[in-house]
């Protein structure tokens, strides 16, 4: 996850790109890594599952006035989209208010163009989930076997998603499973503890990985959020869902693209 602290910190390399994509976040953590640890590994991918932006635009220096907290609509209100409104039939009674946001809006304060995304997956996108008083979010993001080649290269990966990498903390509770249709889940706490000071700083999270047999991946993260200027509230006290609750949504075909 170090790839996602880094990305959130240089938002202006990709400067003059007319929107923001999934690919190139993808890509950039790719290439972080790449340098890191001179090897192209699977778990570059997993490091970002979506929660990292590159803002055109908008300069490394440039001045940004704090962003005032707002309070999101209730569930199935005004302001919530049809995404959210579909993703909020499948989540668990109880898990508070969600509503479609975009992190690159509310972190770096980019413009509805800069922050434009191309989501491949159904519900894709981030979602912020409000319960008492806290904010944290839920990322899905999916790349099909062509994206994931090209970011990832050819020849082989690390596919222990649960193996402690260097730099990183722990990845606690860790799970993975074959699934009977041939894809692997893969399910870890991550404390998000890195012990650099960077701004914002990211609550606890649980992380999902769903490598699918036609090769391309479904990723998930369930975030207590962040703490910063631009922060929507505190963070939560627990991710929006458990471990179980993660499961079963990422098992959903209705996160899957539909071929």
């Amino acid at each position: 996850m170090n790839d996602v602290r880094e990305l959130l910190g240089r938002v202006a390399e990709d400067a003059g790109q007319p929107v923001i994509s999934t690919e190139v976040v993808y890509a950039r953590a790719a290439r972080v890594r790449r340098r890191r640890v001179a090897a192209v590994s699977a778990a570059a991918v997993c490091a970002v599952a979506a929660g990292a932006f590159v803002v055109p635009g908008l300069s490394v220096g440039q001045e940004q006035s704090p962003r005032t907290s707002s309070v999101a609509a209730p569930a199935g209100l005004a302001g919530n989209s049809a995404r959210a409104g579909k993703l909020i039939k499948l989540l668990p009674a109880g898990v508070g208010s969600v509503e479609q946001v975009s992190l690159a809006v509310i972190l770096k304060q980019a413009t509805p163009e800069q922050a434009e995304e191309h989501l491949l997956g159904p519900l894709d996108g981030q979602y912020s989930v409000r319960r008492d008083g806290g904010v944290g979010y839920l990322v899905i993001g999916t790349m099909d076997a062509k994206t994931v080649e090209g970011k990832l290269g050819p020849g082989p990966r690390d596919t222990d998603l649960c193996r402690t990498r260097t730099g990183e903390p722990p990845r606690t509770d860790c799970v993975s499973e074959k699934l009977p249709d041939g894809s692997e889940l893969t399910i870890w706490s991550d404390s998000m503890d890195y012990g650099d000071g960077g701004t914002p700083r990211w609550g606890q999270e649980l992380v999902a990985r769903l490598s699918l047999k036609d090769g391309g991946q479904l990723i998930m993260r369930a975030s207590t959020g962040f703490e910063a200027d631009t922060a929507q509230g505190p963070l939560l006290k627990t991710p929006p869902v458990t471990h179980e609750q993660l499961r079963t949504l990422m098992l959903r075909p209705e996160l899957r693209v539909q071929k």
